[in-house]
């Protein structure tokens, strides 16, 4: 996935922190579905910068699909699974199904959380500046 930042600041690494606005998926226009009042999100996240931009460049950044993925399968994935697998071993021992996979997704859940705070220690970069915006070049 990419999309046309700025760049915030530098950092001595190499590295640069970028501004990123995060939009709601749906497709803007409130209108048509009674105004769900979506808002943008503005997020100032930390990115590989091998061009060198300078601050105030707008570029195209990417993002590393597999640890997107890896987020996706942590956050939605996994509680769902354990939800579904304790549902299922509550209802085969003679227990209650429901609290068994309420128990599982709470679990799932927990993991997620684990798992976010483990990928942000680690500090690696999800993010990349592959070039400059188009027509917009160097500030």
């Amino acid at each position: 996935m990419e999309q046309i930042v700025r760049v915030h600041r530098l950092h001595p690494d190499g590295r640069a922190d970028i501004i990123l606005v995060r939009e709601s998926a749906c497709s803007g226009d409130c209108h048509k579905c009674s105004g769900c009042g979506a808002q943008k999100e503005t997020m100032i996240v930390t990115a590989d910068n091998p061009i060198r931009a300078d601050v105030g460049d707008f570029v195209t950044l990417s993002s590393d699909t597999g640890s997107v993925m890896k987020a996706v399968a942590a956050v939605y994935l996994v509680p769902m699974v354990l939800f579904f697998a304790g549902y299922a071993l509550g209802a085969a021992l003679g227990w209650s199904g429901v609290l068994m996979g309420g128990l599982g997704f709470f679990l799932g859940v927990a993991f997620a959380v684990w798992f976010d705070r483990h990928t942000a220690q680690k500090g690696e970069a999800v993010y990349t500046i592959t070039g400059y915006a188009p027509g917009q070049g160097h500030a």
